[in-house]
């Protein structure tokens, strides 16, 4: 069921998935390749966040609070996503809401274990700097 919601993506190197500040209208799991995850600072300079290869999620924020993106990703060598869309996914909802809870609860699960895995590099972060 879940199957018919998604749609793949192809990136290639360098190409971008999406922009910070771009609408976030879907979610994806990386399937091969690897992404870099970048925040642009306030004195204008990108910084890596994070590298997504295969098995990552990404962009499971958008799906939740439907905010605009808060990172940007990019493409590092060819790349495979499957994607779920903001549409896909309501639709899902209406249609099976079971799986449609299950999908929910296992983005809460990586929301969640990204908050404690930031938490942790913040609390070094801050120790390095005393």
């Amino acid at each position: 069921i879940l199957a018919k919601h998604m749609s793949y993506v192809q990136l290639n190197k360098g190409e971008f998935l999406f922009v910070e500040g771009d609408p976030g209208t879907f979610m994806g799991f990386v399937l091969f390749g690897l992404l870099e995850v970048f925040k642009t600072t306030e004195k204008g300079e990108s910084v890596v966040i994070a590298r997504l290869t295969k098995g990552s999620p990404i962009g499971e924020m958008a799906l939740i609070d439907k905010s605009p993106r808060s990172a940007s990703v990019q493409a590092k060598q060819p790349t495979t996503l499957v994607t779920l869309t903001e549409k896909g996914f309501d639709l899902l909802m209406e249609k099976s809401p079971q799986l449609g809870v299950k999908v929910i609860q296992k983005i809460a699960r990586l929301l969640s274990l990204n908050m404690r895995r930031t938490s942790s590099r913040l609390a070094d972060l801050l120790r390095e700097n005393k």
